[in-house]
């Protein structure tokens, strides 16, 4: 059996070393490099550490919260209906032929002026020249024939009075009276349909002589050209319907038509204020008053649309048919007014009481009972309760969404931009 305890192994002296065998040192351990291994270890957990706790103090401080407040501010404010719309002139007309023919001068041309009564095109009048003087023909031989006529009557006029005297006397029968009677009621008849003859030649020459004048072809209305249809040398064929050569509108007022939604419809009334914008004119505003409502709407993928009318006058021609308007019907308006951002205000006790939260001078926060007016999607007047140049509290985040927010707010602080 192996003893349990380990051999104590003397140290070898001079004297107990084998003769002639040179005495060896032992083996050194590697201490150095373990001393090195050890310093490293330590460096990297400390770095370790240190990192860590300065990443912990960086998301504490970028996560500590910050209000976006905006100070109270004094400017007009609006509350509106938008739509769009089209431009067109109040007053346009097709003006076409009321005859048929060949087209044989237009004396006008795209946007050219022109004056109520002025001649605009002609007809080439020949055929109806020809027709005329058939008629007034006609007429003259129904003229003659109406001589011959009455005189006829005048001859059997005076032959009854001779037969009733001779009947009377006894000089002649009852018979011959009687066709003296009859002859004279004859002559008469004939007259009669001859007048009538008469009186429809007359209706004929009358309708010639007006479609003469149709061959000259006159403006309805004071306006502008806005279109030219046919062309000179073209036949028109009247006899189905009246063929147009030139349309002419009045440009110095225009009508503009907004397509409103059936959301929107029931805030606007007849009479209130409106305006609207152009995309090339973004600065600039037209105003109107709000005239017309059409009843029937249309129907555009799945949405109804009512028309909205109302003009605004157009003296200098900026104004252009088929213009698209970002329109705004005025539902309430006021100037010179403290206003806030609508995040800045809560409504209290089902929207009877409203309350803001004003900075203090020391930094704290306070609320405040105001009385809001006037109020559209960006902005509320404040009619009681601020000042001008208070602080209010918007919204709350970290330090750099609370930054952002806070130009964000600046950005809307003149109210919604214009979408034109």
């Amino acid at each position: 059996m192996a003893d349990a305890y380990p051999k104590i192994v003397e140290p070898r002296s001079p004297e107990n070393l084998p003769q002639g065998q040179p005495e060896t040192a032992p083996k050194a351990r590697p201490r150095r490099r373990k001393g090195r291994m050890v310093l490293l270890a330590g460096l990297l957990a400390i770095v370790g550490i240190g990192g860590w706790y300065g990443w912990k103090a960086y998301r504490a401080a970028d996560v500590t919260q910050a209000v976006v407040t905006e100070a109270v501010t004094r400017g007009d404010i609006e509350n509106s209906v938008t739509a769009s719309g089209l431009l067109s002139p109040i007053r346009d007309v097709d003006v076409g032929a009321q005859v048929s023919g060949q087209l044989k001068s237009l004396k006008v041309d795209v946007g050219d002026m022109v004056t109520q009564g002025q001649l605009i095109a002609e007809i080439d009048s020949a055929s109806i020249e020809t027709q005329i003087e058939i008629a007034e023909a006609e007429l003259a031989n129904l003229d003659a024939q109406m001589i011959d006529k009455k005189a006829q009557v005048v001859l059997g006029a005076a032959n009854l009075t001779r037969q009733r005297s001779l009947v009377a006397g006894n000089s002649a029968a009852q018979s011959a009276l009687d066709e003296a009677v009859a002859a004279l009621a004859t002559a008469e008849a004939n007259v009669a349909a001859l007048e009538a003859q008469v009186r429809k030649q007359q209706a004929t020459l009358k309708d010639a002589r007006i479609s003469l004048g149709y061959t000259k072809i006159y403006a309805p209305l004071a306006g502008t050209i806005v279109d030219v249809v046919a062309k000179e040398g073209q036949t028109l064929n009247a006899n189905q319907s009246a063929p147009t050569i030139v349309t002419v509108a009045d440009l110095d007022t225009m009508t503009v038509e907004a397509e409103v939604s059936e959301a929107d419809i029931g805030k606007l009334t007849i009479g209130m204020k409106a305006y609207f914008t152009l995309l090339g004119q973004p600065g600039e505003r037209y105003a109107g008053t709000l005239r017309q409502i059409k009843p029937t709407p249309s129907t555009k993928n799945n949405v109804v649309l009512y028309y909205a009318l109302f003009d605004v006058p157009n003296p200098e021609r900026r104004l252009m048919m088929n213009m698209t308007a970002q329109v705004f019907f005025v539902q309430s308006q006021a100037s010179d007014v403290l206003t806030i951002p609508v995040a800045a205000l809560r409504m209290r006790d089902g929207g009877k009481r409203a309350e803001v939260a004003v900075v203090t001078g020391n930094g704290g926060q306070e609320v405040r009972a105001v009385e809001p007016g006037i109020r559209n999607r960006v902005r509320v007047e404040i009619r009681s309760g601020l000042s001008e140049g208070d602080k209010v509290v918007v919204g709350s985040g970290t330090e750099g969404r609370a930054s952002n927010a806070q130009r964000a707010s600046t950005r809307t602080r003149g109210g919604p931009p214009p979408m034109f």
